[in-house]
């Protein structure tokens, strides 16, 4: 079995002894909240800033914290460690535990923090070469800051990027671009960079942090303003982030809109800055 030994509450267990309970609120409603984490030979990437996010989204749903979260922290190393992740990623997930089938929730509600450690390689392949993308209307509830498990208008959008041969989905509000269905998205236009805000409409990924600092530190100029589908169209060079991937360039958009795009040399000192970042140990949380 590919994973062996799963956290289940404060403890780590093996997969088959795990077990949710049927009334469990994330399993009934969707009632809970993540964090992906990359582990990058054996270290996990931000684990502090995932944590906090993590937190955040805790209590903008209030949930409380069974555990501290450096006892989150010291849970999760333990879970790579009994898995032997070198390269992958560990999933923690925290749900408003188990309770009678209310809409209603309580706000004492004993929390369940679960989580699964997973090898997988970095995406070489759309790092370098890029992806495709289908662009398609933003079906999704308004809270896209809350890193929730409620990803239905997620998954539906990936969903029919894969039907259209597309490696992810790009999202709009009315023309307005925000993000992407697992991603962040990012243009570049006459050499500045621009990107959604961080407002309730995307997630603020981590990734999307670290780029925004290095594009700072590199002297690009950076615009934190909502762009149209138009403005993306006509950009000069498009890519996307997240924690799986980190930078993909993105080489062409079909759906409600259609263009292509190169990839350029943004994109690519992003893309380097980045790795580099990465292997610096002073990030490794």
């Amino acid at each position: 079995m590919e994973i062996q030994y799963v956290l289940y509450g404060d403890k780590i267990v093996e997969r088959e002894h795990a077990s949710i309970d049927l009334e469990d609120r994330g399993y009934n409603f969707g009632d809970g909240i993540y964090e992906v984490v990359y582990i990058y030979g054996g270290k996990p990437f931000s684990m502090e800033e995932h944590f906090k996010r993590f937190a955040d989204s805790a209590a903008k749903l209030e949930m409380k914290l069974p555990y501290t979260l450096e006892t989150v922290n010291d849970l999760t190393v333990k879970l790579i460690e009994a898995n032997k992740i070198h390269n992958g990623i560990v999933y923690i997930q925290m749900t408003r535990g188990a309770s009678p089938r209310n809409h209603l929730y309580d706000r004492d509600s004993a929390c369940l923090i679960t989580g699964f450690a997973r090898k997988m390689d970095p995406p070489v392949q759309a790092q370098e070469n890029g992806i495709k993308t289908y662009l398609t209307e933003d079906i999704r509830w308004l809270r896209c800051d809350i890193k929730t498990l409620n990803l239905l208008g997620n998954t539906m959008a990936k969903r029919k990027a894969a039907d259209h041969g597309c490696h992810e989905a790009l999202q709009h509000r009315e023309g307005t671009c925000t993000e992407g269905s697992s991603s962040n998205l990012f243009i570049i236009k006459k050499g500045t960079l621009y990107t959604h805000p961080a407002t309730n409409l995307i997630l603020n990924g981590i990734t999307r942090q670290h780029i925004l600092k290095i594009a700072n530190e590199q002297g690009i100029d950076i615009a934190e303003e909502a762009f149209s589908t138009r403005d993306l169209i006509h950009a000069d060079e498009v890519f996307l982030s997240s924690t799986t991937m980190e930078i993909a360039p993105v080489i062409a958009v079909t759906g409600d809109e259609e263009g292509e795009f190169p990839i350029g040399p943004v994109t690519r000192l992003l893309q380097k800055k980045l790795k580099e970042k990465i292997k610096k140990p002073t990030v490794l949380k």
